[in-house]
């Protein structure tokens, strides 16, 4: 039996609680951008450090993208 399934929600898993969604992929996406830059301004503004980035190591897991925020 086949299913339909909706990716819709997207997380940066370094940024504790930073997440987005969308309506298609693209939007998804783009929300997640400006989630993230959202959380390193207020990071920054807050004296806090920036964490590092996470590597994701599992074979199932398809669909992650690295995201590039220029003038961050």
């Amino acid at each position: 039996m086949r299913y339909t399934v909706l990716v819709e929600a997207v997380w940066c898993p370094a940024l504790k609680g930073c997440h987005s969604q969308g309506e298609m992929q693209e939007e998804a996406l783009e929300n997640i951008r400006e989630a993230v830059a959202a959380y390193l301004e207020s990071a920054q503004a807050d004296g806090l450090p920036l964490p590092a980035d996470v590597t994701i190591h599992h074979s199932l897991l398809r669909g992650f993208r690295t995201l590039s925020l220029e003038g961050l």
